[in-house]
């Protein structure tokens, strides 16, 4: 069993910054992709950012310059620090991870999401 589980979402204004955090836990043997996704109601969920086993990273372009992810592999966490942000970046952000569990089996994990967001 794996669990992710992020948090650091809440209310800003414009131009404000937050960090929002991502834990994996549980039958854990390696964590490859770690990504962060974001949705707004009746929209599809897009990524934002990835993150690579490795530290290679992407963006999609709209965030270039102000977001980044990072990672803390012996805490099994992702982070995305997220600057200038804009009311249209408004969502539920969901953390997201390709991981090997004990018994040599790669799945694809979600977080529950955390609220976004950016309003004066």
């Amino acid at each position: 069993q794996v669990q992710l589980v992020e948090s650091g979402g809440g209310l800003v204004q414009p131009g404000g910054s937050l960090r929002l955090s991502c834990a994996a836990s549980g039958s854990i043997v390696s964590l490859y992709d770690m990504n962060w996704f974001r949705q707004v109601p009746g929209k599809q969920r897009y990524l934002v950012a990835r993150i690579s086993s490795g530290g290679s990273t992407n963006y999609t372009d709209s965030v270039k310059g102000r977001f980044t992810i990072s990672r803390d592999n012996a805490k099994n966490t992702v982070y995305l620090q997220m600057n200038n942000l804009k009311p249209e970046e408004t969502a539920v952000y969901y953390c997201n991870a390709l991981i090997m569990i004990t018994g040599w089996s790669v799945n694809d994990y979600w977080g529950q999401g955390t609220q976004v967001t950016v309003s004066s």
